[in-house]
């Protein structure tokens, strides 16, 4: 389980599993994981939060060490 708590600079994301923590350093990256349930894929997501597609590659590459961290998850 994973818990989101927000912060002026976008939120601390705290794994209790593992008890890893990690920084979400921005606003747009906070409303891209709390959305990514409600989507079909990383695109949607992004597409939904209103990220620009010049942005892309760098929230792609903080969601694949979120996911290599354990604090998300590729749906089955």
């Amino acid at each position: 389980m994973v818990s989101l708590r927000p912060e002026p600079f976008g939120a601390l994301a705290y794994h209790f599993g593992n008890r890893r923590l990690s920084f979400l350093r921005n606003h747009d990256m906070v409303r891209v994981v709390e959305s990514l349930g409600a989507h079909d894929s990383v695109a949607d997501a992004l597409e939904a939060a209103g990220v620009e597609r010049r942005r892309w590659p760098s929230f792609e590459k903080a969601l694949a060490t979120l996911e290599s961290s354990e604090m998300i998850r590729v749906r089955a």
